[in-house]
């Protein structure tokens, strides 16, 4: 039987988010802990990847337009960090955040869609993103936490007490594309995020598609370069062109930041986007740049530890009250 120090600590996580949160991530939760990697050969696909020794959550979006503004509203007022970029409120094919005020007094405006992936977001953005978040949001601390910042550059790994994090390549490798019913229940991979080994379109409601160039732009209805946004809201695309856990948009939309390192120096890109063709949407393609850089094709999603059930939470606290009634 638990002690009560320990239920009391499991039954306030319930109540452990402060009443000044403005975040809110939708995850889902990717279990199966234990699974094999990718080790069969398909098309082009890189295999070695998607083993997950433990289950973890995972934003079902990219993060948004709307909840980086209001991270920066809460963390950005003088923006020491550079935090946002310009291009978030010029860019006609990204705009989504403009900026007003001075030093000390900015404030951040969500223009168009706020539920359009955010972009322009360097790897230390998204990694300051977190740290906030798995600090309480609203003053929270950007600087320790999953990462520690400061006084810190290049390649900063995960602290081991992490609650909020960029993915891990395994981590986002094994969201989108594992599926434990494949190959009779032993489990196995898809080629793309979408459950299936094919890829044909990028027309919204149409299954199996994503936000990608497939000849035209989404939105453009030709092969020219669109004038005005060219991404889609999250999750636009809807369950029929989810991952078997049910992220969106891991095939397109924008590639997304990880939390790897290759070529010694740069963290990973997954994922495709808007821009690129069919074959940067394959579980075969990664790359990488600098942890400085802020691209209109860039974005990220976060992951955090799985939380107890709210039932198990519930029947933690009834039987902590239970306890004390006792003595």
């Amino acid at each position: 039987m638990l002690s009560t120090p320990r239920l009391a600590i499991l039954a306030g996580i319930a109540f452990s988010t402060p009443a000044f949160a403005v975040v809110s991530i939708d995850y889902v939760t990717v279990g199966n802990a234990g699974n094999e990697a990718d080790t069969q050969v398909m098309n082009d696909a890189t295999t070695g990847y998607g083993a997950v020794a433990h289950a973890y959550n995972i934003g079902k979006n990219e993060v948004t337009i709307s909840q980086y503004a209001d991270f920066l509203n809460a963390a950005a007022k003088t923006d020491t960090y550079g935090l946002w970029n310009s291009n978030m409120g010029t860019d006609a094919k990204m705009a989504g955040i403009t900026r007003s005020g001075g030093p000390g007094t900015y404030s951040y405006t969500v223009t168009g869609s706020g539920l359009r992936p955010i972009t322009y977001v360097s790897w230390y953005d998204a990694a300051r993103f977190t740290n906030w978040l798995g600090n309480g949001q609203g003053s929270g601390d950007t600087e320790t936490g999953a990462y520690t910042l400061t006084g810190n550059t290049g390649i900063i790994t995960k602290n081991v007490s992490a609650t909020v994090w960029i993915p891990s390549e395994d981590e986002w490798y094994k969201a989108a594309y594992y599926d434990p019913t494949k190959n009779a229940g032993s489990g196995g991979y898809w080629l793309y995020a979408n459950q299936s080994n094919t890829m044909t379109s990028n027309t919204v409601g149409v299954a199996g598609a994503a936000n990608f160039y497939d000849g035209d732009y989404v939105g453009s209805g030709n092969s020219s370069y669109p004038s005005g946004n060219a991404l889609t809201n999250v999750g636009a695309y809807g369950a029929n062109s989810d991952s078997y856990y049910g992220t969106n948009d891991q095939a397109g939309n924008v590639h997304e930041w990880n939390d790897a390192v290759i070529s010694g120096s740069s963290p990973q890109l997954r994922g495709g986007a808007w821009n690129v063709g069919e074959g940067y949407l394959r579980s075969s393609y990664r790359s990488n740049d600098a942890p400085t850089i802020e691209y209109s094709v860039v974005g990220f999603r976060v992951a955090s530890v799985p939380e107890p059930t709210s039932f198990v939470l519930t029947m933690l606290a009834s039987g902590f009250m239970l306890v004390r009634r006792k003595r």
